[in-house]
This record gives C-alpha cells, structure tokens and sequence, in this order.
C-alpha cells in the first residue's frame, strides 16, 4: 500500500512540552558514546559559556521525531514494521540547555518512491514553550517495500 500522498504540506498540532533534563542530556550523551564535559558538568558548560549543560546536536530526535500525530496517523498508511530511519539533519538556532521546555511543529515535506522503498521526509520546528526558535530538524524514514 502506497503512503497517502495527500499529507505533502500537513502539520501537526504542537507537541506537548518536553523538559530537557540534566538526566536525560547525560543519559543521551552515554548511549551516542560522547564523553564531551558540557553535556554533563554545569561548571563546563559554563565556562564554555552556556547557562547550564547543553544537549548534543542530535538530542531533538528524542521528542522531535515523533512527528506527533502526523506518522501515527492510519490515514498516512505507514506500516511502522518495515520502517527504517533513514537520515536526519539539525539548523540550530541556540542549543537546547538544561531546563528549556520545548515543543515541535512536524511537517511531511515530502513522500516519494525510491526503488521499492517509500521515503517520507518530516521537518519539525523546534522552539521553547514561550516561542523563541531553537532548531529545525530534517528527517527522512524509510519504508522498506511500501511502494506499490
């Protein structure tokens, strides 16, 4: 079954908010095998200039990808049993500090046929509960022999 190519253009809801946590900056920082001290010492962040620990770069795919509602949605057709991350890239604002609370706006930018595979491409705008722009994150799932 084809993905419905009438969600091109369609956005989410916003997010609920997420808490960006010293604990899960660190635990992130652990599972990518990143041992950089701003991400989990606030006296290194600080006196490299932040207010607090920062995430790593690619930290909003915890909640950013989600797409929310948008890739959970039956009407899409996207069959999570075959689906592969496929690629993902991040234009950073500021960087996501400890304590921020943000929240995602997720648009399907793009669906297209690539061999067997069906690619879906999400760009989720990032930004703090009181609206300042922190990211854009790029996505890109794949759906291994969705075409047809």
């Amino acid at each position: 079954m084809a993905l419905n190519r009438d969600f091109i253009g369609r956005a989410s809801a916003p997010s609920s908010p997420y808490e960006v946590s010293r604990v899960k900056i660190k635990e992130f920082a652990a599972a990518i095998g990143d041992d950089n001290p701003i991400y989990r010492d606030r006296a290194a962040a600080q006196a490299a200039g932040h207010p607090d620990v920062i995430a790593p770069p690619t930290f909003p795919i915890v909640f950013s990808l989600a797409g929310g509602t948008i890739l959970a949605d039956p009407e899409l057709g996207l069959n999570f049993a075959m689906v592969v991350h496929g690629e993902q890239r991040f234009e950073y604002r500021r960087p996501i500090h400890a304590g921020d609370e943000l929240v995602s706006v997720s648009t399907v930018t793009d669906i297209r046929n690539v061999g067997r595979n069906e690619l879906i491409t999400v760009r989720s705008e990032v930004s703090t509960v009181g609206g300042e722009p922190v990211c854009t994150t790029y996505n890109t799932i794949v759906e291994r022999g969705g075409a047809g």
